[in-house]
């Protein structure tokens, strides 16, 4: 999967601002930025729900404009928020599904059997989908976009919302779906952890650009070796400032009464960190060190704390799109 200066815009707002990627079969690649980004109208651009403003894109191999329909029938999607009767029982959805896509009946009873051993639903796939839980809608959902055996799988915020034990299984099969298939993933999320865990490499965007790309770990190194955390009971600007002068601190970021603080050398910095506070005039309720995190990265990026939420602007959002993508997706060869 490619871009080339792939853009699209709303009027006077331009979502997506020239991205390129390039990402090779059988990676995962996670897709972070804060809300309002354009992390999920860049998704809709790459799975032909909208046409590009200007620039490339080509997925499993075709062009996303001139072969839309090519592109369909080899990806599998999984958005938010999706459109479903809440009648249909999880097998009749599946089933649906299949035929959405032309296969027969024989075809779809096997290929449903097939999906159902990889994504854990258990006996609820025979009941109603308004009976559902959270975590058992999200791995219905998963079920879903890959019961055509796609290519390339999109995973736009699996897991937001979901309980802890819920997001640790749709996790795992996810993981499943990459090592024992080799299938693409490209997987947008606002869980810094969920993309430290499951991605081979990480972009990040802001304002619609691409600022950042590399693996979890290249990342982490950009912003020095270790993080100073402070709470703090006063103005945060005084101690952002007073603090910024400490030799050995790198990047300072101010968000409410936290300040986060980069630094070189950890134990030479600490303790001038913290006469620094002192003697600016607000009170240290906590100050804390530990190795940075993706939410650190981000945080120093964006200016920002990554909150799950959609982050599509109004005039980019679909209800009952998954659906759409199927409906129109013709019959031909892989």
């Amino acid at each position: 999967m490619e871009t080339n200066d792939l853009r699209r815009s709303f009027g006077d707002l331009e979502a997506v601002a020239g991205i390129d990627l390039a990402i090779p079969e059988g990676e995962i690649y996670g897709f972070l930025g804060p809300n309002g980004a354009g992390k999920s109208t860049l998704v809709r651009l790459l799975v032909t729900l909208l046409t590009p403003t200007a620039g490339e894109a080509r997925v499993a191999g075709y062009d996303v404009r001139a072969q839309a329909g090519d592109v369909r029938l080899r990806i599998g999607v999984a958005l938010q928020d999706a459109a479903v009767d809440p009648m249909l029982s999880g097998r009749e959805l599946l089933t649906l599904q299949c035929r959405y896509y032309g296969l027969d009946r024989v075809e779809t009873r096997r290929r449903v059997e097939d999906v159902l051993s990889l994504v854990d639903i258990g006996d609820a796939i025979e009941r109603r989908i308004g009976t559902y839980s959270g975590g058992m809608r999200r791995r219905l959902d998963l079920a879903t976009a890959l019961v055509h055996n796609p290519q390339v799988l999109f995973l736009d915020e699996p897991t937001t919302g979901l309980d802890p034990v819920s997001r640790a299984r749709v996790w795992d099969e996810v993981r499943h779906l990459n090592e024992e298939l080799g299938m693409t993933i490209f997987l947008t999320t606002q869980y810094l952890e969920e993309a430290d865990q499951l991605a081979d490499r990480v972009g990040i965007i802001a304002n619609g650009t691409l600022i950042a790309e590399g693996t979890p770990e290249e990342l982490k190194r950009r912003i020095s070796n270790d993080v100073v955390v402070a709470r703090i009971g006063g103005d945060p600007e005084v101690a952002s400032a007073a603090v910024s002068v400490v030799p050995g601190v790198g990047q300072v970021t101010v968000e409410g009464d936290e300040l986060t603080i980069s630094v070189a050398d950890a134990p030479a910095t600490i303790s001038p960190v913290a006469v620094a506070l002192n003697g600016c005039g607000v009170t240290v309720t906590d100050l804390t060190l530990r190795r940075p995190t993706l939410d650190d990265v981000f945080l120093l990026l964006t200016g920002h704390r990554s909150e799950p939420g959609d982050d599509a602007p109004g005039p980019d959002h679909f209800a009952g799109d998954v659906a759409d993508l199927a409906a129109h997706a013709h019959r031909g060869p892989r």
